[in-house]
């Protein structure tokens, strides 16, 4: 069997004019800066004391006035550096790597430590270089993915001298910058960590699998075929990697602890509760400069979440499941702006691909009804349903780190209204109307209908929806017998 092969070849992806690694993937081989040059210090320091100062979310319940007072001090002594340049920055990849990173931390403890009710004003001394190393890196300006996992890493120091610049072990890295300084924010972004670097091998099959379609014989079909049973075997792994967060992140610090401090625009709090207005962030100054129009009013700022993991993408474009919406761009195809450039162009290449897997493997099975047809086709749907499987994991995770702690975050909130009511009621006296015996069952309606319905993702999407959605798109590529 040979098949049609006309069209032009890209099988051989050049990974490093993408920036990916052959041997790390998405990371970077070598460790990522960990500290700016001396000329940008006083931002390193504002952040060094964010993280020493344990600053708490400004939304926080029984937050106290003395946490309030020294989030307040924080904020104010950033308000007062002076506005630095970044002229010297843009010679290094590496350096506005971690000018992004800095400055995205500072903004989220400075946004985040404020009272919800508050506006979000950025104070010039992070908001214009913050505009400025967003726009050259081509990322829009709140922390991304990128900030907390990919370029967020260093070695142990059992492991510097085990490490070489053929390999790294994914065991051997442990984080550079946190908001809380826990273990469970640590592991949280590990896993991901851990799971990028065992991608390499999936995305090591997609180059070889694309020399095989082009190739398209019998022998090319063979060996195609058993590069898509290896890769079903490692999305398996990573399901394992996946589901490994629960030994050393516990859901409740998570959701209450960490998650709070990479929250979005487009997830922030309400000015006012009732209005359904969610606040906008203003960027002080950014009017100032022409060329830093990059804010249209329709913006959608999210927050650094896994939808932005170039890895889980790369799998999908390469099975051919398609997100896509008719009308508008879907939740994935939004989430790679927030992706490094060169990431998103790799995507970009690996979709123009003239001819597709999914396509070829059809192809196979139309024109040949042979044993080595039809064990393609079986290795490429066990491939899909291997990924449909992490996904159903995905659910799992973000039920129990999310819509769970959501539930119970809701159920306290409600009792806490209550209360506050009862107490109320208690010291005013007779003259309080009776309205305490309305409010229980209004607020468990809210917390049983609304506690799933409702719930985002830092990247914005309504979680739930999105999960099924996506695992559901991810069956629906299955070839069928027929």
């Amino acid at each position: 069997m040979v098949l049609d092969t006309s069209h032009a070849n890209l099988n051989a992806l050049e990974f490093e004019v993408f920036g990916v690694d052959s041997r790390t993937g998405f990371m970077p081989l070598r460790p990522p800066v960990g500290r700016l040059p001396a000329l940008w210090e006083v931002w390193e320091e504002l952040l060094d004391d964010a993280r020493h100062e344990h600053l708490q979310p400004g939304d926080k319940m029984g937050l106290s006035f003395a946490e309030m007072a020294r989030s307040e001090r924080w904020r104010n002594s950033l308000r007062q550096i002076p506005l630095l340049p970044i002229d010297d920055l843009e010679t290094s990849q590496e350096l506005l790597r971690r000018a992004h990173l800095v400055l995205s931390f500072l903004m989220h403890f400075y946004i985040h430590t404020l009272p919800p009710d508050s506006p979000v004003v950025i104070p010039q001394p992070i908001s214009i270089p913050l505009l400025q190393v967003a726009k050259v890196l081509d990322l829009p300006p709140v922390i991304t993915f990128s900030d907390t996992v990919l370029y967020n890493w260093c070695l142990t120091v059992s492991s510097s001298d085990t490490n070489s610049p053929k390999s790294l072990n994914p065991d051997a890295i442990q984080c550079q910058t946190l908001f809380t300084d826990t273990p469970d924010e640590s592991a949280f972004y590990l896993c991901s960590a851990r799971i990028e670097l065992h991608g390499v091998r999936a995305l090591n099959i997609m180059r070889s699998s694309m020399d095989e379609i082009f190739v398209g014989d019998a022998l090319a079909v063979a060996r195609l075929t058993t590069y898509l049973v290896s890769l079903s075997t490692i999305i398996g792994e990573l399901k394992s990697l996946l589901l490994d967060v629960r030994k050393e992140c516990d859901p409740e610090i998570y959701y209450n602890v960490v998650r709070p401090w990479f929250r979005g625009e487009d997830s922030d709090t309400y000015l006012d509760p009732g209005s359904g207005q969610k606040r906008r962030w203003i960027f002080e100054g950014a009017g100032d400069y022409t060329d830093l129009n990059m804010l249209p009013p329709d913006r959608e700022l999210s927050g650094a979440s896994a939808g932005q993991s170039s890895l889980i993408h790369a799998l999908d474009v390469f099975l051919g499941i398609n997100h896509e919406r008719p009308n508008s761009p879907s939740f994935m195809k939004r989430m790679q702006r927030y992706m490094p450039r060169q990431h998103r162009q790799f995507l970009n290449h690996l979709a123009k691909n003239p001819r597709p897997l999914r396509e070829f493997v059809m192809s196979a099975s139309s024109m040949d009804s042979n044993d080595g047809a039809l064990a393609l086709k079986e290795a490429y749907n066990h491939a899909v349903m291997s990924l449909k499987e992490f996904r159903d994991s995905h659910m799992i995770i973000a039920t129990l780190y999310i819509i769970g702690p959501a539930r119970r975050a809701a159920a306290v909130a409600a009792t806490s209204l209550v209360t506050s009511i009862s107490e109320t009621e208690a010291q005013a006296g007779p003259k309080v109307p009776n309205i305490v015996q309305t409010v229980p069952e209004a607020t468990h309606t809210q917390v049983t209908d609304d506690a799933t319905v409702g719930i985002t993702g830092t990247g914005g999407t309504d979680l739930v929806q999105f999960l099924k959605g996506v695992r559901n798109q991810t069956i629906r590529t299955l070839l069928s017998d027929e």
